[in-house]
């Protein structure tokens, strides 16, 4: 895929839950909510600042990172469903 964000927004795939609960229970598709974890996928250059430097991002390639349930633009390249966000979007990166 040759597909590069601008700016400060990254392209996030979203990891996929489980389709069982704990307890043993199969959620059908109708009925399980959007995940709000994914990976990484591509970074932009950086935020540039009112002076014209521009600061880097603080992810990376290949990051876990929480975002918000409606964060970003989904989009599909290549087949993949993926999201563009910006990076002020995302909550935080897993561990």
């Amino acid at each position: 895929m040759k597909f590069r964000p601008l700016h400060d927004r990254v392209l996030v795939k979203r990891i996929e839950q489980d389709a069982k609960t704990k307890g043993g229970i199969i959620i059908p598709d109708t009925a399980k909510e959007k995940p709000m974890e994914g990976k990484i996928i591509a970074v932009g250059s950086g935020a540039r600042n009112e002076d014209g430097s521009v600061t880097p991002l603080d992810v990376k390639k290949g990051d876990k990172v929480l975002f918000g349930k409606w964060s970003g633009t989904e989009v599909t390249i290549d087949g993949d469903e993926l999201i563009i966000m910006k990076e002020s979007d995302l909550l935080g990166i897993i561990g």
